[in-house]
């Protein structure tokens, strides 16, 4: 699913306009009332009151729609124009005209804090104040108004986008920004919807589509991409009858030092259940018995140290190399990640301390074989690219850094992001329960076995995530977020290759999934 940019948003509406031959207005006829027959759907009729808050933008046309649709079906509905501007949109002016025909009084127009209306606990809000055409922070009454319906306990849900929030650009005052329950947005998902400092503040959101000329948005390059299971099934190598372990590749995971063996174990069970038709693990000697014992099925090769390593050598070639899980940031430890990094070709996963030690060594930048996927969570990041002043920023710094080395980095949260030059991938699996230790070890495992197989560097690292998120959220069903370890997660990537063909819709707030 592609993530566009207001700009691309707006020249979409301009298009489909012209090529279907409607006006302006019919198109926002059509996104009311994508919205009136989600809540229809919903409500049944039930009398709840229903207060609509319209800006006097298209937003606030949108909402007079809905209201106007409410009121046709005998909804109990409360209408009231923020007035913060004498400038109105055309398509504003037609649908308030329109309400005379449905309704014996006017919208409610509100000038200031003395016209905020009194609203109950067990009311419903609808935002419809302003959408993806703004570009200033709030200020005034309305931004008391904000604080007076965040203030609320109503349910509160946004048409297109909470009242405030910025489709793609830093936001100067989080505060500023309306705490919707719910919000109904047109098309596409936004970039704000997943990022750190704003996704918080949408919670719960649902694509509407509301008819947009198809070739445009097939054609146009996105902000982003967001990762659900429709794309991941398109990823998917369907394997032949007649092959063997050797057609899917000797993963090599090289890592481990005394008392973190356990990391090589979880990113090789990962790349087990990833699909690596081998996995040979490179340890200190101490974690021989350990990982023999645990990982029956992987071969163990060990350093000539007993509890770091220091020294690589194997006598096969892999297919991949993923390193870093555990390995610690010895001197020692250094030139062996440089010296074999000096003589590997082929892209590697780069994960944990093996980011530790190039952030240490930064030479060892530019001797990284090119398309390797580094995957940092936020502090090895910033070891890397420097601190960021907001998500953009960091966005940005990402970028750089990826064209700069010609690598893939997946940056490791919430909703993870696989940056590959100025390409941007967002993940739409994974839970808080994911949030333990280890995780990032199976995910590279993970990673490192579907390279093994033969996938692709980019999408090695986009289906790996998509696989990782989508077996923790299998296994949350079953065992809630709490109790998630990152075993469990490595043994439930069998269910989530299953997963990907099942009949179930994948919605895109799944993210948000609260464990049965």
């Amino acid at each position: 699913m592609k993530i566009f940019s207001s700009e691309q948003l707006n020249e979409a509406d301009k298009i489909t306009t012209e090529k279907q031959q409607i006006s302006s207005a019919d198109l926002m006829e059509r996104a009311g009332s994508q919205v009136f027959n989600w809540l229809h759907h919903r409500m049944q009729g039930a009398q709840v009151p229903i207060h609509i808050f319209c800006g006097i933008g298209n937003n606030g046309g949108d909402g007079l729609v809905v209201g106007r649709l409410l009121i046709e079906s005998g909804y109990n509905v409360h209408m009231f124009v923020v007035n913060c501007s004498d400038k109105r949109s055309s398509n504003f002016l037609i649908n308030y005209d329109r309400i005379k025909n449905v309704s014996n009084s006017w919208p409610v127009l509100l000038t200031s804090e003395k016209d905020f209306p009194k609203i109950e606990e067990d009311d419903i809000i609808i935002d419809a104040i302003f959408g993806i055409g703004l570009n200033r922070c709030l200020d005034g009454w309305v931004l008391k108004l904000v604080h007076y319906l965040n203030a609320l306990k109503s349910f509160k849900l946004s048409i297109d986008m909470p009242c405030g929030l910025y489709a793609n650009a830093p936001q100067e005052d989080l505060d500023a920004i309306l705490k919707a329950n719910h919000t109904l947005t047109f098309q596409a998902p936004k970039l704000s919807f997943f990022l750190p400092d704003t996704g918080k503040l949408v919670p719960y959101f649902e694509v509407l589509d509301v008819g947009l000329d198809p070739d445009y948005l097939l054609k146009t390059e996105p902000l982003a991409n967001l990762i659900t299971k429709t794309e991941a099934q398109t990823f998917y190598k369907q394997r032949e009858k007649f092959t063997h372990k050797g057609n899917y590749g000797h993963a090599l995971i090289i890592g481990g030092s005394y008392g973190k063996i356990g990391a090589v174990i979880l990113a090789g069970n990962g790349a087990f259940r990833a699909g690596a038709g081998l996995v040979s693990c490179f340890i200190p000697k101490c974690g021989y018995s350990i990982l023999q014992t645990a990982l029956p099925e992987a071969m163990v090769i060990t350093d000539t140290n007993e509890t770091s390593i220091t020294s690589i050598s194997v006598d096969f070639e892999p297919k991949v190399i993923a390193i870093g899980m555990g390995i610690g940031t010895d001197s020692e430890t250094i030139v062996a990640l440089e010296n074999l990094l000096k003589k590997t070709t082929s892209p590697m996963v780069l994960d944990a301390d093996a980011l530790n030690c190039i952030s240490i060594e930064t030479s060892l930048l530019k001797i990284i074989p090119k398309n390797s996927i580094l995957t940092p969570h936020l502090m090895e990041l910033e070891r890397l690219i420097g601190t960021w002043t907001n998500d953009y920023d960091r966005l940005r710094k990402v970028k750089e850094f990826s064209r700069k080395y010609e690598v893939i980095v997946v940056v490791k949260g919430a909703n993870s992001m696989i940056v590959r030059d100025d390409t941007l991938f967002i993940n739409s699996s994974g839970n808080p329960g994911m949030a333990t230790a280890g995780s990032g070890d199976v995910l590279s495992g993970v990673i490192c076995g579907l390279l093994s197989q033969g996938y692709e560097p980019l999408i090695a690292a986009v289906l790996g995530v998509y696989l990782h998120g989508s077996a923790g959220n299998l296994i949350t069903q079953e065992i809630g977020f709490e109790s998630l370890m990152a075993s469990d997660i490595s043994n439930a990537i069998g269910k989530a290759y299953l997963a990907l063909f099942e009949q179930e819709p994948d919605p895109i707030e799944e993210t948000q999934e609260e464990p049965s």
